[in-house]
């Protein structure tokens, strides 16, 4: 993950906590989808890969989880680390590099969010098809390619680093870079690692969505804003 990538979660800080929490295109939209995906987790233990502010531990928790995190950002690191206390070990390591945990050390594994600040996607599944047990799954989220081609034009196949602007609660504004690349390209880069491609889910937003984001809402009703992939690690 380059560090120009996530460095924009360092600055956000706890920021970027308040918008994830309760921002419907997460609560609403991704959480659901990905956990629902993943399920069951009581009694296994579960790797968090890219956790962000904790949410997702937490998540992964209450619903009877051993669970270990980690995230490139140390602004993340400590919010998570404070989410968490003593009940998840949270650690500093970057998707697509080596990490910090044995071979086959993980029944689950989840990155919600993250695999797309990514440029060596390859690299970042294969060392998680490497820490999953055999038949392990992993759980990822992503843009949708086809909506961030929506967005921005150019060619659906290429592969861009692009940049958006979010609006925090707290009334700051944020750059966040990213890469946009074809769902053919994502699918590759699990299967060349190892994996087998569980299932594909273009979720719908829960009906609280409704309530809260009702423009939005309506949008991801006719067209996908995530794309969420279930891979299993076949030995």
């Amino acid at each position: 993950m380059d560090e120009e990538l996530w460095s924009a979660y360092d600055e956000m800080g706890d920021g970027y906590l308040r918008h994830a929490e309760d921002g419907p295109f997460n609560a609403e939209y991704d959480r659901p989808a990905v956990l629902s995906a993943l399920a069951p987790v009581a009694g296994k233990r579960v790797l968090d890969a890219g956790c962000g502010p904790g949410l997702y531990v937490s998540a992964l928790l209450a619903a009877g989880a051993e669970v270990v995190g980690f995230d490139a950002s140390p602004a993340m690191v400590d919010l998570a680390r404070t989410r968490a206390g003593t009940r998840a070990r949270i650690d500093r390591a970057e998707l697509g590099a080596a990490l910090p945990y044995a071979d086959q050390s993980f029944d689950l594994a989840v990155c919600a969010l993250a695999i797309h600040y990514v440029e060596n996607r390859v690299a970042a599944f294969a060392e998680l098809h490497r820490v999953l047990r055999p038949q392990g799954a992993l759980v990822v989220s992503t843009q949708h390619p086809t909506a961030d081609w929506l967005r921005k034009g150019g060619s659906y196949f290429d592969r861009v680093l692009e940049s958006d602007t979010w609006a925090l609660p707290d009334g700051r504004r944020q750059q966040v870079r990213y890469w946009r690349a074809p769902l053919t390209d994502l699918c590759k880069a699990a299967t060349d690692s190892g994996f087998v491609i569980d299932l594909l889910l273009e979720p719908r937003p829960t009906d609280r969505m409704r309530v809260s984001a009702p423009e939005d809402y309506a949008r991801l009703q006719s067209q996908p804003g995530f794309l969420v992939l279930r891979l299993r690690r076949a030995a």
